[in-house]
């Protein structure tokens, strides 16, 4: 008779080789082949469990074969959320019915929706960043504008200079969306005091003409009794107005730069010191932002007027000093009567006006103290502060200056989040501005520069086609708009698609803990758990970001997750393999992945979302269970299968070949316990009598722990020793036959021979 070690050895020495055996067998390949192709056609729990061929499938695979039974029962197994620690699945004590439940998306939470809660933190996360980018710019621009207006040597360089021409028509207020460059370029090269120059030519006719007009119409104003009219009136001397203020801006463009009229630079540069800082604090002025340059210039400018005031009505009639106190001193909305008093109370007196009025706005007390006007609101030259106050001043200012721009921004988040609430369509989307141009804001884009037609086409493109509309704009702002949301071709709301499904993340960063801290207690228990949930958090966020593969694979702290979870030592494995793994295509039996010999790593693969090209896909596992899933149950149901037919020659090959598979699983000596498989292997490697069973629980697990060694486990070659003992031993005790472990292992685990409900019962123990 051969001995159980030598049956054993010839099946395992080359596992793969076995199990593709067990796998090219007729009738287990056509159970597989059926499986593969209908599982696909299944769309609710009802329709799997009455299709018996995939039901006993699957059971068989995770070692449930004895539970087929009861499907009312697994029924509930299956409609589990593993994500709520109560539900029923999470309340079982034996691991396989959570495996089981987490084989299938029947529990997929996710559901059509506009926006997940992460991509709306991220698009408020982008608009925040865009703000501050928008506003770090300034300073940017202001540099190159005045570092390349050195080396212009014509109109035309400058106007051939992107962002040189903008930051020109920024500051001088001009929109040059539709602009003609040989006017501008004439305005440039006029002299504004020689009547034949161009602007004068052009635009002095218009503007005189304009003007005219307006004495006119406001003289008909006068006269009209008709308040309709008169408002018609009005609204013609109000457009006149505007083009009148272009106008303007005009003539200051043309007196801003030094040009001459065949747009050759003079000897003294294209413009005066005092024209390159007059454009500068126009282009500053014009900012729909406050930023640190802006309050850096303002900052200066008050240090240089402050010295020559004499009298409090100088902070009033300088309406920039003006808006420095009120940002400085939190006065925003507070009467300039008010601020007068403030600044003329005597402070050495508690009854002073001043002391009431900071009651309401601790401000006017602050401000009151920073000067040093006397009871008339005069103070002599170059006494309105002293140093210590000036630089009081200022740190006031720069801690405030952005305080209103930074509540709107969050007064902005804010509605966009309730704006977004119950959005079914892109339609409803569009009719809401706090959301949309909160969005296009937050990636760079400005709303009033976006069609309703580019924006709809946009929200509804297919990602996964190369020849989609927001492809073809060429601008990765759209893309990133597009990729924000979930709106399908329809139009309507679809169901978010990341990296992973949310089941599948559940299930690793479940998989990740328990190998994480198996087998540990005490502080270094407490310790492996705090770091592993710290790992698993990690994952969870970061998974929903994942956009392909390689970006997957860049973050170090996600693929030892990933790889923990499936038993895999990160070490053990190159980033070159893991690159070859994720680029082969599942479908391709010759592929990378398909021809290891360890068939996790397709299991790996197939648990991602990803395209052939290593792109996040909707048209990747779209049934109840991915590809990596039905790849996994293959896998593991021709491993049931060896093990059966093995156990019907030698049940002692199956229990050393179920040990071997189980042994990375067992987290305590209640796990072998609670295992009639794993204990009868116990029972025998350290020849104990079956009545070993009867005594109490924690007097078993005190033996197991005194017998065997428990971290031993983690160690491949010490349990190798462990069957090579089993093996001995079992020979041994077995010389006939006939065996008790064949009626143990016709159970395959911890629930044989035990009805649904009293499995149900002793969970909620």
């Amino acid at each position: 008779m051969v001995s159980t070690f030598l049956s054993y050895d010839l099946v395992n020495r080359d596992l793969y080789t076995s199990l593709n055996r067990v796998a090219k067998q007729p009738e287990i390949s056509r159970e597989a082949d059926y499986y593969e192709a209908n599982i696909a056609k299944v769309k609710t729990v009802d329709e799997f469990m009455k299709n018996d061929r995939l039901y006993n499938y699957a059971m068989k695979a995770f070692g449930l074969g004895e539970m087929t039974y009861a499907k009312a029962f697994m029924q509930k197994v299956l409609e589990s959320d593993l994500g709520d620690e109560t539900s029923f699945a999470n309340r079982l004590s034996d691991s396989r019915y959570r495996q089981f439940a987490a084989a299938f998306n029947f529990n997929n939470t996710s559901s059509a929706v506009a926006q997940t809660s992460n991509q709306m933190d991220d698009v408020i996360g982008l608009y925040s960043a865009t703000m501050d980018a928008k506003e770090e710019s300034v300073s940017v621009e202001a540099g190159y504008f005045n570092a390349m207006m050195g080396t212009i040597t014509s109109v035309d360089q400058l106007l051939s200079d992107d962002r040189l021409r903008s930051y020109m028509f920024t500051a001088y207020g001009l929109d040059q969306t539709y602009y003609s460059r040989d006017f501008v370029k004439g305005v440039l090269t006029s002299d504004t005091s020689d009547a034949n120059s161009y602007i004068n030519q052009n635009l002095k006719p218009r503007k005189d003409a304009l003007t005219a007009e307006n004495a006119d119409l406001q003289a008909q104003v006068d006269a009209e009794t008709d308040p309709d009219k008169r408002i018609a009136l009005r609204n013609k001397i109000f457009a006149n107005d505007k083009t009148l203020g272009t106008i303007d801006q005009y003539y200051k463009l043309a007196d801003a730069f030094q040009f001459n009229a065949d747009g050759t630079v003079p000897s003294g540069g294209a413009q005066t010191t005092d024209q390159s800082k007059a454009t500068y604090e126009l282009y500053l002025s014009n900012q729909t932002r406050v930023s640190t340059t802006t309050a850096t210039n303002e900052d200066a400018y008050f240090k240089s007027k402050i010295g020559s005031v004499t009298k409090i009505a100088d902070l009033s009639t300088d309406s920039r000093l003006y808006a420095y106190i009120s940002k400085a001193f939190n006065l925003d909305g507070v009467i300039w009567s008010n601020i007068e008093t403030a600044l003329k109370s005597d402070l050495n007196d508690q009854t002073s006006a001043v002391y009431t009025l900071a009651q309401e706005k601790p401000g006017l007390l602050e401000l009151a103290k920073a000067f040093n006007f006397a009871s008339d609101g005069t103070v002599a030259a170059g006494s309105a502060q002293t140093a210590k106050q000036q630089e009081t001043t200022s740190n006031y200012y720069f801690s405030r200056y952005d305080d209103t721009q930074d509540e709107a921004d969050e007064q902005a988040a804010l509605l966009y989040k309730t704006a977004m609430t119950g959005i079914t369509s892109v339609d409803d989307f569009m009719a809401k501005p706090n959301a949309y141009e909160f969005a296009l804001k937050a990636v760079g884009l400005d709303p009033a520069d976006v069609s309703a037609y580019t924006l709809k086409q946009v929200l509804t493109s297919d990602l996964n086609d190369s020849k989609s509309f927001v492809y073809t704009l060429g601008d990765d702002r759209y893309l990133q708009l597009a990729k924000a949301f979930n709106f399908g071709k329809d139009g309507k709301t679809t169901s978010p698609v990341i990296a992973q499904t949310s089941a599948t993340i559940t299930s690793i960063g479940s998989a990740y803990t328990i190998q994480q801290t198996r087998l540990l207690k005490g502080a270094e228990l407490t310790a492996a758990q705090s770091k592993a949930k710290e790992e698993v958090s990690y994952y969870s966020k970061q998974m929903v970001e994942i956009e392909n593969a390689s970006q997957f694979l860049a973050d170090s702290r996600l693929v030892n997750v990933l790889l923990t979870s499936y038993g895999v030592d990160p070490k053990s494995v190159t980033n070159d393999f893991l690159k070859q793994v994720f680029k082969s295509d599942l479908s391709d039996p010759a592929s990378f992945v398909n021809q290891q010999k360890n068939g996790v790593w397709a299991e790996i693969l197939g648990s991602f979302n990803f395209d052939k090209n290593g792109n996040i896909s909707r048209n990747v596992n779209t049934g109840v269970q991915s590809q990596g899933k039905i790849i996994e149950i293959e896998n593991k149901y021709n491993r049931q299968t060896l093990e059966e037919q093995q156990g019907e020659a030698n049940p002692g090959v199956r229990l050393a070949l179920y040990f071997e598979r189980m042994s990375p699983k067992i987290t305590s000596a209640y796990d072998i316990l609670g295992d009639t498989a794993l204990l009868e292997f116990f029972r025998v490697s350290y020849s104990l009598p079956e009545s070993f069973s009867n005594m109490d629980v924690d007097k078993q697990a005190a033996l197991v722990e005194k017998y065997m060694t428990l971290s031993d486990l983690k160690d491949s070659d010490k349990v190798a020793k462990m069957i090579s003992k089993f093996t001995a031993l079992y020979d041994q005790q077995n010389s006939s036959a006939s065996s008790s472990a064949l009626s143990i292992l016709n159970g395959s685990g911890a629930a044989a021979g035990i009805s649904a409900d009293l499995l149900y019962s002793l969970s909620q123990r």
